[in-house]
């Protein structure tokens, strides 16, 4: 038997008012997502202008600054020289959506080797 057309009022909405949430939810996870890998990414380009400048022979001082110019807000930018290299390391903490969610940390290092100044 048939049911007519006229007898399922609601339940199109009813479905859709219970997914979207679910669908809400899931667009935040994917735009948190991609706010972290654009924050990694960040820090990895940040740690080479570092790490470049750093071995160049460029003041730490200067180093920093450069790096801390492509990282994200509020990065930390640590400089080391060693074994012929020159290092950055550059983390951030990424907080994402107006949650109270405990920060998530991103960060990358680079490593550069040292040029022959003289």
């Amino acid at each position: 038997m048939r049911s007519s057309p006229g007898t399922d009022h609601g339940s199109v909405t009813m479905e859709a008012a219970m997914l979207l949430p679910t669908l809400m939810l899931l667009l935040a996870v994917a735009l948190g997502g991609i706010a972290a890998a654009e924050a990694r990414l960040s820090c990895a380009d940040a740690a080479r202008i570092g790490a470049r400048a750093l071995a160049r022979g460029e003041p730490p001082e200067r180093a920093r600054a450069l790096a801390l110019s492509a990282a994200p807000d509020r990065a930390r930018v640590k400089l080391s020289e060693g074994d012929g290299t020159a290092r950055v390391t550059v983390r951030a903490e990424l907080r994402i959506g107006p949650l109270r969610a405990p920060p998530l940390g991103v960060g990358a290092e680079a490593a550069v080797p040292l040029e022959a100044h003289g």
